[in-house]
């Protein structure tokens, strides 16, 4: 697009604003790639999308009919894991143990509560045995072993009234949980003088799943009826506000349908549902609102049905679908970490983005089509407006506050960016605090029955049965070899004691270490490192619970820069291709990352450190999760991106078009700030609805998320983006010759080189002067 020339400074007249115009129009219309094939492409899509409106929509509940169909039941082929890293060291241990020594492994413990008679009366005895043995009999079960058959002092409660019985169910995740749904009634509850309850990595991770599901069931009737009262204050009509609804729904269901897919050839984590549920709501109320909003403007000016979708699919559809480009590609990023916990989040994500703006691109033309100006029917505040004349004067009236906003914070541009900036900075200080750990059961609320077994083998034993460290051993080696092994890594700093070893034929052993402290603490994660600098005379590999964290972490660390490389470099080149600017793509990067300081300073002080953990019903365990922090960021990084671009395609829109700097970034925010904040609270609203998850991770996700949309549209679209854009004046606009030819071939724009249907005129270009240089404000 050919550059437009300034006019006066400060704007100039609305007569030179009208002359800008004109001229944006007409170089736009004759530079390269411009307004003509433009409109060509954007008509023939129209045509595509609206020609037959009633069999697109018949086509779509066709499609979500088959989806349902399709998608049912894929939470129950989802699993509860995924934290590991699959090529590490530690995972290469579980799986030889596993097929060496499943013993070694147990993912199932059955508690034996024998009461004030104690493990060792004979009738407790006795019947432990019969269980031991029982268990040891069921199809899928290995490595059975039980303090009664073995005497093992780790294996009973310091009290003497609780012993343990560990087992492995061997096979993938979900064949392990169809046995554990098969066997668990047959061993819970009373047999004869004991009480047995399950707990185990196992059980653990099948119950998460099982809460997991039922909370998205609970946020999904929470969010829906909320989303739509709020819909209906955006919009007044109860029928435009059911049109973001439906576009959410067909992406959930149609996503649900994808994830079942992907479930055949891969693992998928349940958590993974909900960002379905979440960014399936959010991006297509967005999407929609985005573009009810500009059909109802193009309306509001006379346009007829069909020139008002076509300039909607033009102007802002071009907008939907670039933004929708740069959030699958913050999530896309996830893809380079090896857990399939974060790889899961990127399956969802990018499914759930696409069809989102699908669906707001095809589905919802059509259906503008057939509604014509009904789309305003049900006006459910018709009787709260006083004096309103039209659709046109409402959206000017609506839009005033947010001019009138941008003129002050651009008069106070210095003040407003460094109270901005010093703001987000202060509340992100608690970050520099943290402390990465692994998800662990007090992720389940208090009451969960594994839970309940794991915080007595916690509390009650002088080890945990189901952690430790394991050193596996592979190679010939002489009984005095293994000994003297034993003997240095039991004196090793932060080992308590050192058992073993057990071996097998082959060449194959292992060792069982306790450490001193929590299973995975900074304790345990130092004894991980130790051993393995440790030498010995055959190949060694450490796993258990804090050989995962740690090859987890240096996974997460080895891939983190790659994400963010690919995030920034993508963000940087789409913000271009958008703008025609070199500053503009910087400057969303950097405000960008700023809008998240909040929620990471937030996570550390409630989640880490534990304030609020009473209001919020979880237990702190003095750590983060290691892999919710990247997927926090690959989410929120995309959501803010959203909204930015929907800010500065307007913005650049109008300065294509005027060629005045500070009159567009009040245009943009006033034809854009209303809607950003609905559309953001509303996202939140989804978010909160997901945070009232009862498995603390989840809640982490959906209340951390929440905070980061509703900080970015209310402090960094509202008073850092127009504070910066004034200080950097026009130079925000400018651009090397070689980039800005680059840009006038390639470049995408709103306008695409031509007026677009929807213009204000030179009356609403000075009504909107008027107000926003007026002294009252």
């Amino acid at each position: 697009m050919a550059e437009v020339k300034n006019s006066a400074p400060g704007g100039g007249s609305s007569g030179t604003a009208g002359a800008a115009r004109s001229r944006g129009g007409a170089s736009g219309a004759a530079g390269s790639g411009g307004g003509a094939s433009g409109a060509a492409r954007s008509g023939g899509w129209t045509r595509v999308v609206t020609a037959r409106p009633r069999l697109t929509l018949l086509v779509a509940l066709v499609l979500t009919a088959l989806a349902v169909l399709a998608g049912g039941g894929v939470a129950d082929r989802m699993g509860s894991g995924g934290w590991e890293d699959p090529t590490a060291e530690s995972t290469y241990a579980i799986e030889a143990l596993e097929q060496r020594f499943p013993g070694s492994q147990p993912n199932l413990l059955l508690l034996v509560d024998a009461g004030p008679a104690g493990t060792d009366a004979p009738a407790v005895a006795a019947e432990a045995r019969r269980l031991t043995e029982r268990l040891d009999a069921e199809p899928g079960i290995e490595g059975v072993g039980s303090y009664w058959s073995t005497g093992s002092p780790a294996l009973r409660s310091e009290d003497g009234r609780q012993a343990v019985i560990a087992a492995r169910i061997a096979g993938e995740e979900k064949d392990a949980a169809a046995v554990l749904d098969r066997i668990a009634p047959a061993y819970r509850g009373t047999h004869g003088p004991v009480e047995v309850s399950l707990g185990g990595g196992l059980a653990v991770r099948h119950e998460m799943q099982t809460i997991i599901q039922e909370d998205l069931l609970r946020a999904e009737l929470i969010a829906l009826p909320l989303t739509l009262v709020l819909l209906v204050m955006v919009f007044g009509s109860a029928v435009a506000a059911l049109l973001p609804l439906g576009v959410g729904i067909v992406a959930i269901l149609g996503t649900n349908a994808v994830l079942r897919g992907i479930t055949e050839f891969t693992d998928v984590s349940v958590f993974a549902q909900n960002l379905t549920t979440a960014l399936g709501l959010g991006l297509a109320i967005d999407y929609a609102l985005f573009v009810v909003r500009r059909y109802r403007e193009e309306l509001a000016t006379g346009a007829d049905t069909y020139t008002a979708v076509r300039t909607t699919l033009r102007t802002a559809g071009r907008t939907v679908l670039f933004s929708a480009l740069t959030v699958a590609v913050s999530l896309a990023a996830m893809l380079v970490f090896p857990q399939y916990f974060l790889r899961s989040f990127a399956y969802a994500g990018i499914a759930v983005v696409l069809l989102a703006a699908t669906a707001a691109l095809t589905l919802l033309p059509a259906a503008l089509v057939l509604l014509g100006d009904r789309v305003n029917a049900l006006d459910l505040r018709r009787l709260l407006r006083r004096g309103a004349s039209g659709g046109g004067s409402r959206d000017r009236g609506e839009g005033a506050g947010w001019a009138k906003a941008a003129a002050l914070v651009m008069r106070r541009a210095p003040v407003f960016a460094v109270l901005a900036t010093a703001g987000l900075v202060l509340l992100g200080l608690p970050f520099l605090g943290v402390r990465f750990g692994t998800a662990d059961d007090r992720q389940l609320p208090v009451t969960a029955s594994s839970r309940v077994v794991q915080d007595q083998l916690r509390e009650g034993f002088p080890g945990d049965p189901g952690g430790g460290i394991t050193v596996l051993a592979e190679g010939t080696a002489t009984p005095a070899q293994y000994a003297a092994y034993r003997e240095r890594i039991a004196a090793l700093d932060g080992v308590v004691r050192a058992d073993g070893p057990v071996t097998a034929g082959g060449g194959h052993a292992y060792f069982t270490v306790v450490p001193e402290g929590e299973t995975v603490g900074a304790g345990a994660q130092r004894a991980v490192a130790e051993l393995r600098a440790e030498p010995a005379p055959f190949d060694t590999s450490v796993t258990g619970q804090a050989a995962v964290l740690v090859d987890s972490k240096d996974a997460l660390a080895e891939r983190l820069p790659w994400a963010a490389g690919i995030i920034v470099l993508v963000t940087l080149l789409l913000v271009f291709l958008l703008t025609g600017s070199v500053l503009i793509p910087v400057q969303a990067v950097v405000l960008n990352a700023l809008s998240l300081t909040a929620m990471f300073g937030a996570v550390v002080w409630v989640f880490q450190d534990g304030h609020l953990a009473g209001l919020l019903g979880f237990t702190p365990t003095g750590d983060i999760e290691t892999t919710l922090p990247v997927l926090m960021f690959c989410v929120a990084f995309g959501l803010s991106m959203d909204y930015g671009v929907f800010l500065l395609s307007r913005i650049k829109e109008e300065y294509d078009a005027t060629g005045d700097h500070e009159h567009s970034v009040r245009f943009g925010l006033r034809h854009t700030g209303g809607l950003i904040t609905a559309a953001a609270v509303i996202l939140a609203v989804v978010m909160v609805a997901i945070g009232t998850s009862r498995v603390t991770n989840t809640k982490m996700l959906g209340l951390g998320v929440a905070l980061a949309v509703l900080m970015d549209a209310m402090v960094v679209r509202s008073l850092l983006v127009p504070s910066v854009m004034r200080l950097t004046g026009r130079l925000t606009w400018w651009a090397p010759g070689p980039l800005r030819r680059f840009h006038d071939r390639f470049g995408i724009s709103e306008s695409d080189g031509h007026n677009p249907g929807h213009r204000p005129g030179v009356e609403e270009v000075s009504e909107e002067r008027c107000e926003t240089a007026s002294p009252r404000t």
